[in-house]
């Protein structure tokens, strides 16, 4: 039983995902407390289905691919929750945006186009525009408007995003969990790379 919690971890961050776009739409009372703890929730499943995994030594290529498509789906489902509740914010950024959503789905191309899998990298820099995003996102939720997160939020998801095509370009084969692109560098020279399994075992 216990090599499943990984798996209802990842399952529940899509049920999660779910819950607050159904919460948001009818909007409910005291949506805001309750779509940040939901939101707050889901990260912690982010963090330590990962962790649960490695330490039960059953982190398989297909739990990080699992894995990434649903942190995608849930964040999808976040954002489209608080655009419901705050449209003008998304119209008056419609710009960045998109240029982010971009980003992200070539990202996703570049991944199919070359080993006909999505990524799975999660890099550390990744993981750090992750914790930007749910800040960004609680700040939206809460006040409708973010300024100076949100642009730290844009630039980070950007040069992020160029490492992990980089990472992809870089790749003989396809990986999950690279660290960086100086790792994927090392795994290109046909070296090992270290492995901590707190972030990437």
């Amino acid at each position: 039983m216990k090599n499943q919690i990984p798996k209802i971890l990842i399952f529940s961050r899509l049920v999660i995902g779910f819950l607050i776009v159904i919460i948001s739409y009818i909007n409910i009372e005291n949506y805001k407390p309750i779509a940040i703890s939901l939101l707050t929730i889901g990260l912690l499943t982010d963090i330590f289905d990962g962790i649960i995994a490695r330490k039960l030594n059953i982190s398989t290529q297909l739990l990080r691919r699992l894995d990434s498509t649903i942190d995608q789906i849930f964040f999808i489902c976040v954002a489209f929750a608080t655009y419901i509740q705050c449209p003008e914010f998304f119209k008056n950024n419609i710009l960045l945006v998109s240029i982010l959503i971009g980003t992200e789905i070539l990202t996703y191309a570049i991944s199919f186009l070359k080993f006909r899998k999505e990524i799975a990298t999660h890099s550390l820099g990744a993981k750090f525009w992750t914790l930007l995003l749910f800040g960004t996102l609680i700040q939206v939720i809460v006040e409708c408007q973010s300024t100076y997160l949100f642009q730290m939020c844009f630039w980070v998801g950007i040069i992020t995003r160029i490492e992990i095509i980089g990472i992809i370009l870089t790749l003989k084969k396809w990986t999950n969990d690279v660290p960086s692109l100086y790792h994927a560098i090392q795994l290109r020279k046909g070296k090992e790379i270290k492995r901590r399994k707190l972030f990437n075992g």
